[in-house]
């Protein structure tokens, strides 16, 4: 099981988010989030914040960091490492269990993720056999998007997706993303896309639109 860092806003918490930071960060990274983020009418919720496993990074000279995937290639839609995206949606599926076991099932258990973390969550959620009850993906892509349409479920392209981009992202462009929401959308899944003006990053609107989205996954429980 991978270490994580975890918050519960009231005890016994109904829901659970799980955030997966990016390339080179850890679960630290999106903790202080959680107080401009939460709502006062929101039901109880932990939030869990795993850390990656350290892995060398190709791209980055072979540097050790934590990481969801090797990036291989500079080219944008060649550089997940196939193994390593399958290996963390294990280590996902690990923590999902998890929630399960500690009461909070999948329908109440929100995927989110930044970049690298984005990308597990897409691939995971649509793969799932028991749904969750939502994913948010931020500053990223759909990796394996090749396999995508036959190894989804009809559960997981059910899941509503929450996809957040930067119109001056650097380091996945804007184009990426839209490309990713419309292999979304060709699969049938309900996609919230919303562009912001900013670089790989998250902003105060983003959060709030976020919070907008995540309060209707609440009220309809």
């Amino acid at each position: 099981m991978l270490p994580t860092i975890e918050h519960e806003t009231r005890a016994k918490p109904a829901w659970s988010i799980i955030w997966l930071h990016g390339l080179g960060a850890d679960g630290n990274d999106f903790a202080p989030i959680v107080p401009e983020l939460v709502r006062r009418d929101w039901p109880g919720i932990r939030f869990v914040f795993p850390h990656a496993p350290v892995r060398p990074v190709t791209i980055n000279g072979g540097a050790p960091m934590r990481a969801w995937y090797d990036i291989m290639s500079l080219a944008i839609d060649q550089r997940a490492d196939e193994t390593g995206v399958r290996d963390s949606i294990r280590e996902l599926e690990a923590l999902i269990a998890r929630e399960r076991d500690r009461g909070v099932p999948a329908k109440r258990t929100i995927l989110a993720g930044f970049s690298q973390g984005g990308a597990i969550v897409l691939a995971a959620g649509l793969r799932r056999e028991a749904a969750v009850a939502g994913i948010v993906a931020l500053s990223t892509y759909l990796p394996l998007s090749a396999q995508t349409p036959a190894e989804s479920t009809a559960a997981g392209r059910a899941t509503p997706v929450f996809m957040g981009h930067g119109s001056q992202d650097p380091v996945v462009p804007l184009a990426l993303g839209e490309r990713s929401r419309n292999a979304l959308q060709a699969l049938g899944a309900p996609v919230a896309w919303h562009s912001y003006r900013m670089a790989h990053s998250v902003c105060a609107e983003e959060i709030r639109d976020l919070g907008d989205w995540l309060a209707l996954r609440f009220a309809g429980d």
